[in-house]
Parts: C-alpha cells; structure tokens; sequence
C-alpha cells in the first residue's frame, strides 16, 4: 500500500468527461442496464436521508440527467450507520448500486482486492486533475490507482455552542487537555450537559480513541500500523488510558451509552443543536446534522470550531487532524463512461457549491471554497491548511473488522465493561482474522 494517509485543501473546478466517451462505453455493455438505443440506468446510493442533503441529491441527478438524457440514475438514500454493512453485502452478492459513497482506508482495500469496484484513473478529465489536488485524490489511491472521486474533505474537531461557553463563564476555547477538563467543571457548574456523545452507535464514542491516539501515536506509527495492523506501541495503551481517565471525569450526556448521534432531537448532535450539551467531537459534515435538529431547522447561530486538544509527552503532531474524505466510487459492473461522467459532473463548481450550501462542510472545489461564509468553517479550513497531516478516521484506515473491533472495545471501556488492554487484545485477534 503506497498512499499516505493524509489529505490536502483542494483546487479549481471539476467538467464532466465527452460525449463520445459515453458513447463508446454505452455501446460496450459494460455494466448497468441499456438499450439498442444507448440508453443507460444506474443506481446510486447515498447517505443523506432527510433535509438539504437528500434535496442536494435529488436535484443534482436530475440535473445531470437533463444534460445526460440518455442516462437515468435511480437514487437511493440510506442511513448513514446502515450504509456499509448493506453495501457489503450487496457487493458481495454480485448486486448492489453502480455508483455509492465510497470511505477510502480499509475498507476501500477490501473492495479493490475482491474486484468490486473500478479504478477511474483513466477516466478523469484533465479539467477535473486541475480541479482537484493530487494530494486529496491520493486519499482514494492505491498503488498509484485511482479508485473514487472525492467531494468534500471532512477534518474533525470540537464543534460548540458560544453562547453556552459564554455562560458557563468561557471566554477563550481549550487548546490543551488540562484546559478542556476546566471548561467541561465550569459547564457542569452551569447545568448543561458539557459534552454530547452518540455512544448507541459506538463509533462517535470511539473517536474519542482515535483523536487521543492521534496525540500519543506518531504519524509513522499510525502508517505502518495499517501495512501490518498490529497494535503493539506503547502509544496505543496510552491512548486507552486517555480515554478512560477521561471518561472518569463524567464529561458526557447522562444516557449517553444509548444515545444516537444523528437521528433525532434525542441524538448527541440534537442536543448540541438545542443547546442541551455544549460540544460534540465529530466530521465537518456536523454543522449540516447540527442544522437540520434546530427548532427551526436552519444552522445554529452561535456554533463554533476548534482543533482536538493537545496533550503533553505525545509522539503525535500536536496540529495534526483527524479527518477523512467522502468520494464516491464507480462498482465494477457499472458502465465505465456514465458512471465517469457522473462522478466528474459532481464536483464542476456550480454542483460544488450547491453542495456546500446543503451540507455545510468544505467542497473539494477551490472556487467553491471561495464561497464559504461561515466563521466555524473558516476555522476548520484554516486548522485544515495547517495541519502537518491529516490522519484517516481509524476504522477507515485500519478496515472494517479491525475498525469495528476499535469501536466495541471503547464502548465497552465506557460502560465499565472492558479495559484498556481488552481494547488491544480484541484489535489484534481482529486484525489476525483477516
């Protein structure tokens, strides 16, 4: 495995591919449904379920229709928690969606090794290479390959409500540890739950893990760890024992091992959005769920931003973020030329800045970029270009079994039921199984 596991801030505008290459993979029959007449259908399937993003969707393929007619795209919207495990399951029945979101990491691994999905390299228009920097497609490449089109860049952080910081007597965010343990005390003095985490879907509560391994763990110990997937660096432990020494501070929701993280009022991001909890670690995609639980249903006004914290006597950069993309991935039976021309089509600068307008998260698009408002986005693009790396969310980078492995073990260490070295034994008995 050759690429880095980091990304960079994007550039320029994305076209879609010519007429004549549909035409010579139309005629090809390779993959999807046609007629004698050229006529193609693909389906599509997406994580956005309600509000702007499933809108941004619906509109955007009927656009690219109107401009394609001789290409339909049935879309399917699917939860976000339920996505990967019925994507792999049609995948390896042979069935599921031509074109779908695609994480990278591991699990993107696993479909190139079972012959799931294709590599567009070739089918990247030169307008689209200029458009989107080499550094953030390297995030979907694999021995030089390219096999996905990104379209956002997703850095994680600390997401806020400045007015309950306010109130709580905070004037200044956290940049340390010992600082965070100080605002989450004045936040409890306040009444207001200090920090929101969806732990019924494991994975917002292990990120917590992955953020404190990112301070402990050096960038080359969390590189070589995905070629070998063993996890016997001291800087994993310690990392475990972040976690809990943490957690024994009781900085999280009451209820919070059966609270969901994006569904509903009741969700670690619904109670941010309604001023119940003051913080919530999580994606830059968090500002658009945030958006989308406020009683109004717009974005929160006082929402702000800001970098993990750091720790002392870590190996990691204390700059460095996590983060990841979402791109989208062609299946190996759908027909190369639509489906290329599809993915080139939704990062062009108009359909970019549509989506940055829906989900409140940064477009790949340089001069969609140009068009950001929001303070807390500003912020996150500036922690973005400053980080010295940007580490993949580990139960992307490490794979689905291993990743999975990760989020039981720092549940379970929450809930009292596990321990720090139980997180490490099950990672590697996970990792050994394949």
């Amino acid at each position: 495995m050759t690429r880095k596991n980091r990304i960079r801030v994007a550039s320029a505008i994305g076209l879609a591919l010519g007429t004549a290459l549909l035409a010579t993979a139309c005629s090809s029959g390779a993959g999807g449904s046609g007629d004698a007449n050229g006529n193609v259908t693909m389906t599509f399937w997406h994580n956005s379920t309600t509000g702007p993003g499933k809108a941004y969707w619906e509109k955007t393929v009927k656009d690219f229709e109107a401009s394609h007619p001789k290409i339909t795209i049935n879309v399917q919207a699917i939860q976000n928690e339920d996505l990967d495990g019925k994507l792999q399951t049609a995948l390896n029945s042979g069935g599921g969606p031509d074109v779908f979101l695609q994480r990278g990491g591991g699990k993107m691994n696993a479909m190139i090794q079972a012959g799931q999905i294709q590599d567009i390299s070739g089918s990247i228009d030169s307008a689209t290479k200029a458009a989107v920097s080499a550094g953030t497609f390297k995030g979907y490449e694999v021995d030089g390959k390219t096999y996905a089109m990104p379209v956002d860049v997703l850095p994680e952080g600390i997401w806020y409500s400045q007015d309950l910081f306010k109130a709580a007597g905070i004037t200044d965010t956290p940049t340390t540890l010992d600082e965070l343990n100080d605002d989450i005390t004045k936040l409890k003095a306040s009444g207001v739950a200090p920090v929101a985490v969806g732990a019924k879907d494991a994975w917002p509560a292990a990120h917590w893990y992955y953020n404190f391994a990112l301070r402990e763990c050096s960038e080359d110990t969390l590189n070589a760890t995905a070629k070998s997937l063993k996890f016997d660096d001291e800087c994993w432990t310690k990392a475990g024992d972040d976690v809990k020494a943490f957690n024994d501070t009781k900085p999280f929701n009451d209820g919070f091992l059966t609270t969901a993280a994006q569904q509903g009022a009741g969700s670690s991001a619904g109670l941010v959005a309604n001023h119940k909890a003051a913080m919530e670690l999580m994606g830059s995609w968090d500002p658009g769920v945030i958006s989308s639980l406020t009683p109004d249903q717009k974005p929160l006004s006082d929402l702000g931003f800001f970098p993990f914290p750091t720790i002392s006597g870590g190996q990691g950069d204390p700059a460095a973020l996590m983060g990841g993309l979402d791109g989208f991935s062609c299946a190996t039976k759908a027909p190369k030329g639509p489906c290329a021309e599809f993915l080139n089509y939704i990062v062009t600068k108009d359909a970019q800045e549509a989506y940055y307008k829906a989900f409140s998260t940064i477009p790949v698009n340089k001069d969609a970029q140009s068009v950001i408002t929001e303070p807390y986005l500003k912020s996150v693009l500036a922690a973005y270009t400053k980080a010295p790396y940007v580490s993949q969310y580990l139960d992307t980078l490490y794979g689905q079994n291993v990743g999975n492995a990760l989020n039981t073990g720092v549940v379970d260490l929450l809930a009292g039921q596990g321990s720090v070295s139980d997180i490490i034994d099950n990672t590697n008995q996970a990792a050994a199984k394949g």
